[in-house]
Protein backbone atom coordinates (compact mmCIF):
# COMPACT_ATOMS: atom_id res chain seq x y z
CA UNK A 1 0.00 0.00 0.00
CA UNK A 2 1.50 3.41 -0.64
CA UNK A 3 2.35 5.74 2.30
CA UNK A 4 -0.29 8.61 2.69
CA UNK A 5 2.91 10.48 4.42
CA UNK A 6 5.41 10.65 1.54
CA UNK A 7 2.82 10.60 -1.18
CA UNK A 8 2.86 13.98 -2.66
CA UNK A 9 5.51 15.65 -0.44
CA UNK A 10 7.62 18.17 -2.20
CA UNK A 11 11.06 16.82 -2.85
CA UNK A 12 12.84 20.25 -2.61
CA UNK A 13 11.23 20.74 0.83
CA UNK A 14 12.62 17.55 1.89
CA UNK A 15 16.33 18.81 0.09
CA UNK A 16 15.78 21.69 2.28
CA UNK A 17 16.15 20.36 4.96
CA UNK A 18 19.01 20.30 7.42
CA UNK A 19 21.29 17.06 6.93
CA UNK A 20 22.06 17.01 10.72
CA UNK A 21 19.84 17.74 13.33
CA UNK A 22 20.00 19.27 16.73
CA UNK A 23 20.86 16.69 19.65
CA UNK A 24 20.11 18.97 22.42
CA UNK A 25 18.98 22.54 23.30
CA UNK A 26 21.92 24.18 23.01
CA UNK A 27 22.33 22.85 19.57
CA UNK A 28 18.99 24.66 18.55
CA UNK A 29 19.27 27.79 15.76
CA UNK A 30 17.81 30.78 16.81
CA UNK A 31 14.82 30.32 14.34
CA UNK A 32 14.14 27.17 16.09
CA UNK A 33 14.12 29.46 19.90
CA UNK A 34 11.92 31.68 18.61
CA UNK A 35 9.24 29.51 16.93
CA UNK A 36 9.21 27.24 19.49
CA UNK A 37 8.42 30.40 21.72
CA UNK A 38 5.86 31.64 19.66
CA UNK A 39 3.86 28.60 18.79
CA UNK A 40 4.51 27.62 22.77
CA UNK A 41 3.03 31.14 23.90
CA UNK A 42 0.50 30.96 21.31
CA UNK A 43 -0.71 27.36 22.86
CA UNK A 44 -0.06 28.90 26.36
CA UNK A 45 -3.01 31.93 25.61
CA UNK A 46 -5.42 29.81 23.60
CA UNK A 47 -5.57 27.81 26.33
CA UNK A 48 -6.13 30.65 28.73
CA UNK A 49 -9.27 32.30 26.15
CA UNK A 50 -10.63 28.92 25.36
CA UNK A 51 -11.90 27.71 28.89
CA UNK A 52 -12.70 31.35 30.43
CA UNK A 53 -16.07 30.73 29.03
CA UNK A 54 -16.85 27.04 30.33
CA UNK A 55 -15.60 28.15 34.26
CA UNK A 56 -18.26 30.87 34.20
CA UNK A 57 -20.97 29.60 32.16
CA UNK A 58 -24.31 28.93 33.72
CA UNK A 59 -23.15 31.86 36.11
CA UNK A 60 -22.67 34.21 33.29
CA UNK A 61 -25.57 33.15 31.20
CA UNK A 62 -27.85 32.81 33.83
CA UNK A 63 -27.13 36.64 34.48
CA UNK A 64 -27.30 37.55 30.70
CA UNK A 65 -31.20 35.76 30.60
CA UNK A 66 -32.18 37.49 33.99
CA UNK A 67 -31.26 40.84 32.25
CA UNK A 68 -33.38 39.95 29.11
CA UNK A 69 -36.51 39.09 31.53
CA UNK A 70 -36.42 35.07 30.20
CA UNK A 71 -35.94 33.58 33.65
CA UNK A 72 -36.90 34.81 37.11
CA UNK A 73 -34.11 36.95 38.94
CA UNK A 74 -34.43 34.18 41.34
CA UNK A 75 -33.45 31.78 38.85
CA UNK A 76 -30.93 29.35 39.75
CA UNK A 77 -27.60 28.08 37.30
CA UNK A 78 -29.66 25.04 37.11
CA UNK A 79 -32.18 26.30 35.33
CA UNK A 80 -33.61 24.14 32.14
CA UNK A 81 -33.37 27.51 30.00
CA UNK A 82 -29.47 28.21 30.97
CA UNK A 83 -28.64 24.33 30.21
CA UNK A 84 -30.06 24.94 26.85
CA UNK A 85 -28.54 28.57 26.07
CA UNK A 86 -25.06 27.54 27.68
CA UNK A 87 -25.15 24.45 25.29
CA UNK A 88 -25.90 26.58 22.29
CA UNK A 89 -22.62 28.92 23.11
CA UNK A 90 -20.56 26.27 23.87
CA UNK A 91 -21.98 24.22 20.18
CA UNK A 92 -20.88 27.57 18.09
CA UNK A 93 -17.60 28.01 20.05
CA UNK A 94 -16.80 24.12 19.07
CA UNK A 95 -18.01 25.09 14.99
CA UNK A 96 -16.46 28.14 14.67
CA UNK A 97 -13.58 26.14 16.31
CA UNK A 98 -13.85 23.45 13.22
CA UNK A 99 -13.90 26.72 10.66
CA UNK A 100 -11.51 28.44 12.05
CA UNK A 101 -8.86 25.37 11.86
CA UNK A 102 -9.98 24.99 8.02
CA UNK A 103 -9.94 28.48 7.07
CA UNK A 104 -6.27 29.63 8.98
CA UNK A 105 -5.25 26.30 8.19
CA UNK A 106 -5.40 27.21 4.62
CA UNK A 107 -4.18 30.66 4.94
CA UNK A 108 -0.80 29.00 7.06
CA UNK A 109 -0.16 27.29 3.67
CA UNK A 110 -0.89 30.41 1.24
CA UNK A 111 0.66 33.33 3.42
CA UNK A 112 2.79 31.52 5.59
CA UNK A 113 2.98 29.99 9.24
CA UNK A 114 4.52 32.84 10.84
CA UNK A 115 1.98 35.45 9.41
CA UNK A 116 -1.17 33.43 9.97
CA UNK A 117 -0.24 32.29 13.61
CA UNK A 118 -0.10 36.26 13.91
CA UNK A 119 -3.83 36.71 12.95
CA UNK A 120 -5.03 33.87 14.81
CA UNK A 121 -3.41 35.19 18.28
CA UNK A 122 -4.87 38.29 17.17
CA UNK A 123 -8.15 37.25 16.42
CA UNK A 124 -9.11 34.90 19.38
CA UNK A 125 -7.58 37.73 21.56
CA UNK A 126 -9.61 40.39 20.44
CA UNK A 127 -13.46 38.39 20.66
CA UNK A 128 -12.47 37.10 23.51
CA UNK A 129 -12.25 40.22 25.22
CA UNK A 130 -15.47 41.16 23.19
CA UNK A 131 -17.55 38.80 25.08
CA UNK A 132 -17.25 41.53 28.31
CA UNK A 133 -19.68 43.64 26.03
CA UNK A 134 -22.51 40.83 25.48
CA UNK A 135 -25.71 41.84 26.80
CA UNK A 136 -27.52 39.05 25.51
CA UNK A 137 -27.54 34.98 25.26
CA UNK A 138 -26.76 35.50 21.71
CA UNK A 139 -24.66 38.23 21.60
CA UNK A 140 -21.98 36.10 23.70
CA UNK A 141 -22.71 33.07 21.24
CA UNK A 142 -21.38 35.17 18.16
CA UNK A 143 -18.48 36.45 20.42
CA UNK A 144 -17.16 32.63 21.25
CA UNK A 145 -17.72 31.46 17.77
CA UNK A 146 -15.43 34.34 16.39
CA UNK A 147 -12.98 33.74 19.47
CA UNK A 148 -13.19 30.36 18.25
CA UNK A 149 -12.18 31.25 14.54
CA UNK A 150 -8.58 32.31 15.95
CA UNK A 151 -8.20 29.15 18.63
CA UNK A 152 -8.86 26.87 16.00
CA UNK A 153 -6.86 28.18 13.24
CA UNK A 154 -3.76 28.71 15.72
CA UNK A 155 -4.14 24.82 16.92
CA UNK A 156 -2.92 23.87 12.47
CA UNK A 157 -0.79 26.69 12.39
CA UNK A 158 1.43 26.25 15.29
CA UNK A 159 2.18 22.83 15.14
CA UNK A 160 2.95 23.45 10.95
CA UNK A 161 5.60 25.80 12.11
CA UNK A 162 7.49 23.42 14.80
CA UNK A 163 6.83 20.45 12.69
CA UNK A 164 8.76 22.45 9.59
CA UNK A 165 11.41 23.85 11.99
CA UNK A 166 12.56 21.52 14.99
CA UNK A 167 14.19 17.79 14.59
CA UNK A 168 11.54 14.99 13.44
CA UNK A 169 13.11 13.11 16.74
CA UNK A 170 12.20 15.18 19.14
CA UNK A 171 8.39 15.48 17.98
CA UNK A 172 7.15 13.33 20.70
CA UNK A 173 8.13 15.43 23.42
CA UNK A 174 7.54 18.82 21.31
CA UNK A 175 4.17 17.85 21.04
CA UNK A 176 4.00 17.14 25.24
CA UNK A 177 5.51 20.49 25.98
CA UNK A 178 3.01 22.54 23.29
CA UNK A 179 0.40 20.72 24.93
CA UNK A 180 1.37 21.46 28.39
CA UNK A 181 1.05 25.68 27.11
CA UNK A 182 -2.51 24.51 26.60
CA UNK A 183 -2.42 23.11 30.01
CA UNK A 184 -0.95 26.08 31.42
CA UNK A 185 -3.24 28.33 29.66
CA UNK A 186 -6.26 26.46 31.50
CA UNK A 187 -4.57 26.92 35.25
CA UNK A 188 -4.09 30.61 34.36
CA UNK A 189 -8.13 30.47 33.34
CA UNK A 190 -8.27 28.55 36.33
CA UNK A 191 -6.59 30.96 38.47
CA UNK A 192 -8.78 33.80 37.05
CA UNK A 193 -11.79 32.73 37.70
CA UNK A 194 -10.67 32.09 41.01
CA UNK A 195 -9.43 34.75 42.12
CA UNK A 196 -12.42 36.74 40.37
CA UNK A 197 -15.07 34.44 42.09
CA UNK A 198 -16.68 37.68 43.59
CA UNK A 199 -17.24 40.51 40.52
CA UNK A 200 -19.63 39.58 37.85
CA UNK A 201 -18.25 36.59 35.65
CA UNK A 202 -18.15 38.99 32.85
CA UNK A 203 -14.69 40.73 34.06
CA UNK A 204 -13.09 37.36 33.50
CA UNK A 205 -13.00 37.73 29.28
CA UNK A 206 -11.02 41.18 29.81
CA UNK A 207 -8.17 38.89 30.51
CA UNK A 208 -8.57 37.32 27.63
CA UNK A 209 -7.43 40.63 25.16
CA UNK A 210 -3.73 40.23 26.79
CA UNK A 211 -2.57 37.61 24.36
CA UNK A 212 -3.02 40.37 21.51
CA UNK A 213 0.25 41.30 22.45
CA UNK A 214 2.42 38.52 21.61
CA UNK A 215 1.45 39.37 18.04
CA UNK A 216 3.97 42.16 17.83
CA UNK A 217 6.77 40.37 18.94
CA UNK A 218 5.92 37.44 16.51
CA UNK A 219 5.68 39.08 13.51
CA UNK A 220 9.11 40.77 14.07
CA UNK A 221 10.91 38.11 15.46
CA UNK A 222 9.37 34.74 13.78
CA UNK A 223 10.40 34.11 10.13
CA UNK A 224 8.78 31.46 8.14
CA UNK A 225 10.10 28.07 8.06
CA UNK A 226 12.61 27.23 4.90
CA UNK A 227 11.22 24.12 4.04
CA UNK A 228 7.66 26.08 3.70
CA UNK A 229 9.74 28.78 1.34
CA UNK A 230 11.16 26.05 -0.85
CA UNK A 231 8.03 24.10 -1.19
CA UNK A 232 6.10 27.82 -2.45
CA UNK A 233 8.92 28.01 -4.88
CA UNK A 234 8.71 24.51 -6.42
CA UNK A 235 4.71 24.78 -6.83
CA UNK A 236 5.16 26.42 -10.13
CA UNK A 237 1.88 28.41 -9.53
CA UNK A 238 0.07 25.14 -8.14
CA UNK A 239 -1.32 25.27 -4.66
CA UNK A 240 -3.13 22.34 -3.64
CA UNK A 241 -6.73 23.04 -2.52
CA UNK A 242 -8.35 21.42 0.25
CA UNK A 243 -10.81 18.62 -2.31
CA UNK A 244 -6.56 17.63 -2.82
CA UNK A 245 -7.09 16.03 0.86
CA UNK A 246 -9.56 13.63 -0.62
CA UNK A 247 -7.63 12.46 -3.86
CA UNK A 248 -4.84 9.45 -3.84
CA UNK A 249 -3.25 8.04 -0.88
CA UNK A 250 -4.03 11.00 0.99
CA UNK A 251 -7.35 10.02 1.43
CA UNK A 252 -7.29 7.46 3.18
CA UNK A 253 -5.34 9.36 5.66
CA UNK A 254 -8.09 12.12 5.95
CA UNK A 255 -11.29 9.52 6.13
CA UNK A 256 -9.39 7.68 9.27
CA UNK A 257 -8.09 10.74 10.81
CA UNK A 258 -11.34 12.47 10.81
CA UNK A 259 -12.96 9.85 12.60
CA UNK A 260 -10.71 9.18 15.48
CA UNK A 261 -10.27 13.19 16.42
CA UNK A 262 -14.07 13.61 16.03
CA UNK A 263 -14.98 10.83 19.04
CA UNK A 264 -11.88 11.99 20.67
CA UNK A 265 -12.90 15.46 20.70
CA UNK A 266 -16.79 14.94 21.14
CA UNK A 267 -16.20 13.14 24.40
CA UNK A 268 -13.84 14.98 25.62
CA UNK A 269 -15.74 18.96 24.83
CA UNK A 270 -18.64 17.00 26.61
CA UNK A 271 -16.81 16.21 29.53
CA UNK A 272 -15.04 19.59 29.82
CA UNK A 273 -18.04 21.67 29.37
CA UNK A 274 -20.67 19.36 31.32
CA UNK A 275 -18.95 18.03 34.14
CA UNK A 276 -18.69 21.73 35.67
CA UNK A 277 -22.14 22.07 35.33
CA UNK A 278 -22.42 18.37 37.15
CA UNK A 279 -20.42 19.19 39.83
CA UNK A 280 -21.63 22.91 40.52
CA UNK A 281 -25.56 21.26 41.18
CA UNK A 282 -24.37 18.42 43.47
CA UNK A 283 -26.90 18.33 46.51
CA UNK A 284 -23.90 17.86 48.93
CA UNK A 285 -21.27 20.64 46.99
CA UNK A 286 -24.48 22.84 48.49
CA UNK A 287 -24.77 21.60 51.63
CA UNK A 288 -21.13 21.99 52.05
CA UNK A 289 -21.14 25.66 50.51
CA UNK A 290 -24.47 26.36 53.02
CA UNK A 291 -22.00 25.02 56.12
CA UNK A 292 -19.09 26.99 55.52
CA UNK A 293 -21.35 29.93 55.06
CA UNK A 294 -23.06 29.44 58.19
CA UNK A 295 -19.55 28.34 60.16
CA UNK A 296 -17.85 31.57 59.11
CA UNK A 297 -21.00 33.91 60.08
CA UNK A 298 -20.24 35.58 56.60
CA UNK A 299 -22.81 38.69 56.21
CA UNK A 300 -24.27 39.57 52.83
CA UNK A 301 -26.20 37.66 50.60
CA UNK A 302 -26.37 34.10 51.33
CA UNK A 303 -27.33 32.63 47.91
CA UNK A 304 -24.48 34.75 46.39
CA UNK A 305 -21.92 33.74 48.78
CA UNK A 306 -22.98 30.12 48.14
CA UNK A 307 -22.75 31.11 44.30
CA UNK A 308 -19.10 32.53 45.02
CA UNK A 309 -17.73 29.32 47.23
CA UNK A 310 -19.73 26.73 44.29
CA UNK A 311 -17.30 28.53 42.08
CA UNK A 312 -14.06 28.34 43.63
CA UNK A 313 -14.81 24.49 43.31
CA UNK A 314 -15.09 23.93 40.29
CA UNK A 315 -12.33 26.62 39.18
CA UNK A 316 -10.11 23.92 41.86
CA UNK A 317 -11.95 20.97 39.98
CA UNK A 318 -10.32 22.63 36.74
CA UNK A 319 -7.12 23.25 37.98
CA UNK A 320 -6.85 19.59 38.98
CA UNK A 321 -8.01 18.26 35.99
CA UNK A 322 -5.48 20.16 33.83
CA UNK A 323 -2.81 19.54 36.58
CA UNK A 324 -3.51 15.68 35.97
CA UNK A 325 -3.22 16.17 32.25
CA UNK A 326 -0.02 17.88 32.33
CA UNK A 327 1.76 14.13 33.67
CA UNK A 328 -0.44 12.85 31.27
CA UNK A 329 0.80 14.93 27.85
CA UNK A 330 4.82 13.23 29.01
CA UNK A 331 2.92 9.72 29.83
CA UNK A 332 1.21 9.83 25.94
CA UNK A 333 4.69 10.94 24.82
CA UNK A 334 6.97 8.12 26.35
CA UNK A 335 3.85 5.84 24.30
CA UNK A 336 4.45 7.06 21.23
CA UNK A 337 8.14 7.01 22.03
CA UNK A 338 8.37 3.21 22.36
CA UNK A 339 4.64 1.81 21.19
CA UNK A 340 4.32 4.51 18.03
CA UNK A 341 1.39 7.19 17.15
CA UNK A 342 -1.52 4.71 16.69
CA UNK A 343 -1.05 2.10 19.83
CA UNK A 344 -0.78 4.94 21.68
CA UNK A 345 -3.84 6.97 20.52
CA UNK A 346 -6.09 3.64 20.79
CA UNK A 347 -4.32 3.00 24.62
CA UNK A 348 -5.19 6.37 25.95
CA UNK A 349 -8.78 5.68 24.01
CA UNK A 350 -9.44 2.76 26.16
CA UNK A 351 -7.99 4.80 29.39
CA UNK A 352 -10.68 7.05 28.38
CA UNK A 353 -13.47 4.97 28.50
CA UNK A 354 -12.37 2.94 31.48
CA UNK A 355 -11.99 6.23 33.81
CA UNK A 356 -14.72 8.35 32.46
CA UNK A 357 -17.24 5.51 32.29
CA UNK A 358 -16.01 4.53 36.16
CA UNK A 359 -16.55 8.33 37.50
CA UNK A 360 -20.16 8.42 36.59
CA UNK A 361 -21.48 4.94 36.39
CA UNK A 362 -22.76 5.87 40.19
CA UNK A 363 -23.22 9.08 42.48
CA UNK A 364 -19.93 10.20 44.35
CA UNK A 365 -19.27 12.78 46.50
CA UNK A 366 -17.79 16.11 44.99
CA UNK A 367 -14.34 15.83 47.00
CA UNK A 368 -14.11 12.39 45.35
CA UNK A 369 -14.61 13.75 42.16
CA UNK A 370 -12.58 16.80 42.28
CA UNK A 371 -9.65 15.01 44.25
CA UNK A 372 -9.87 11.01 42.80
CA UNK A 373 -12.10 10.72 39.56
CA UNK A 374 -11.43 13.99 37.71
CA UNK A 375 -8.10 13.78 37.81
CA UNK A 376 -7.55 9.80 36.47
CA UNK A 377 -9.99 11.23 33.67
CA UNK A 378 -7.55 14.16 32.51
CA UNK A 379 -4.42 12.28 32.92
CA UNK A 380 -5.72 10.36 29.93
CA UNK A 381 -6.08 13.96 27.65
CA UNK A 382 -2.64 13.47 27.51
CA UNK A 383 -3.66 11.76 23.87
CA UNK A 384 -4.70 15.27 22.43
CA UNK A 385 -0.90 16.39 22.15
CA UNK A 386 -0.15 13.17 19.98
CA UNK A 387 -1.76 14.90 17.15
CA UNK A 388 -0.01 17.74 17.07
CA UNK A 389 3.29 16.53 15.67
CA UNK A 390 1.41 13.41 14.82
CA UNK A 391 -0.80 14.97 12.08
CA UNK A 392 1.46 17.38 9.98
CA UNK A 393 3.56 15.80 8.37
CA UNK A 394 0.77 13.26 7.38
CA UNK A 395 0.37 15.67 4.44
CA UNK A 396 2.07 17.28 1.43
CA UNK A 397 4.11 20.41 2.80
CA UNK A 398 2.17 22.70 0.99
CA UNK A 399 -0.88 20.94 2.48
CA UNK A 400 0.00 20.80 5.53
CA UNK A 401 -1.71 23.33 7.83
CA UNK A 402 -5.13 22.57 5.55
CA UNK A 403 -4.78 18.84 6.12
CA UNK A 404 -3.90 19.15 9.80
CA UNK A 405 -6.55 22.21 10.57
CA UNK A 406 -9.34 20.01 8.25
CA UNK A 407 -8.87 16.70 9.50
CA UNK A 408 -8.58 17.22 13.59
CA UNK A 409 -11.17 20.32 13.76
CA UNK A 410 -13.62 19.24 11.69
CA UNK A 411 -14.41 16.89 14.03
CA UNK A 412 -15.42 19.74 16.60
CA UNK A 413 -18.37 20.03 14.37
CA UNK A 414 -19.65 16.39 15.70
CA UNK A 415 -18.38 18.14 19.25
CA UNK A 416 -21.00 20.51 19.19
CA UNK A 417 -23.44 18.43 18.09
CA UNK A 418 -22.77 16.24 21.04
CA UNK A 419 -22.61 18.71 23.43
CA UNK A 420 -26.30 19.49 22.26
CA UNK A 421 -27.09 15.92 22.50
CA UNK A 422 -25.51 14.97 25.37
CA UNK A 423 -26.90 17.81 27.22
CA UNK A 424 -30.03 16.97 26.36
CA UNK A 425 -29.54 13.03 28.09
CA UNK A 426 -29.69 15.17 31.75
CA UNK A 427 -32.23 15.49 34.40
CA UNK A 428 -32.10 18.47 36.19
CA UNK A 429 -28.58 19.24 37.25
CA UNK A 430 -27.71 15.53 37.16
CA UNK A 431 -25.37 14.88 34.17
CA UNK A 432 -24.12 11.84 34.59
CA UNK A 433 -25.92 9.85 31.97
CA UNK A 434 -24.48 12.78 29.61
CA UNK A 435 -20.85 12.24 30.36
CA UNK A 436 -21.34 8.09 29.93
CA UNK A 437 -22.46 8.64 26.76
CA UNK A 438 -19.62 10.65 26.26
CA UNK A 439 -17.51 7.91 27.83
CA UNK A 440 -18.85 5.31 24.85
CA UNK A 441 -17.39 7.79 21.88
CA UNK A 442 -14.07 6.68 22.72
CA UNK A 443 -14.69 2.98 21.80
CA UNK A 444 -15.02 3.55 18.08
CA UNK A 445 -12.41 5.62 18.25
CA UNK A 446 -10.12 3.80 19.19
CA UNK A 447 -10.89 0.75 17.16
CA UNK A 448 -10.27 3.21 14.57
CA UNK A 449 -6.87 4.65 15.20
CA UNK A 450 -5.43 0.83 15.66
CA UNK A 451 -5.28 0.87 11.60
CA UNK A 452 -4.22 4.98 11.07
CA UNK A 453 -0.45 5.58 9.20
CA UNK A 454 2.27 4.97 11.00
CA UNK A 455 5.12 6.86 9.95
CA UNK A 456 8.86 6.02 10.62
CA UNK A 457 10.32 9.90 11.50
CA UNK A 458 8.76 10.73 14.52
CA UNK A 459 10.67 9.64 17.32
CA UNK A 460 9.44 5.93 17.47
CA UNK A 461 10.07 2.49 16.54
CA UNK A 462 7.04 1.80 14.97
CA UNK A 463 6.90 0.46 11.39
CA UNK A 464 4.49 1.87 8.93
CA UNK A 465 0.93 0.21 7.81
Amino acid sequence: MSNPITTGANPAAASAAPKTEATSLRELTPQQRKSGLAAWLGWLFDGLDMHLYGLVASTFVASLLINQNLIPADATPAHELVKEKSGYIQAAFLVGWALGGAFFGRLGDILGRSRSLSLTILTYAVFTGLSFFAETWWQLMIFRFLAALGIGGEWAVGSALLSETWPKKWRPWIAAVLQTGVNLGVLLACLTTFLMADLHPKYVFLVGILPAFLVFWIRRNVPEPEEWHAAKRESVGRQPGITDLFRGAVRRTTLLTIIVCACGLTAWWAFMFWHAQHLRNLPDLDVAAKAEFAKLGADGDATKWVTGYKQKIVSIAFFVIISASIAGNFAAAALARFFGYRRSIAICYLGFFITMGATFMQDRTWESLVYVWFPAVGFCSGVFGLFTMYLPPLFPTLLRTTGAGFCYNIGRIASAAGVIFSGSLATGGDFKKTLIFAACLFVPGMLVAIILPEPKDLGGHATET
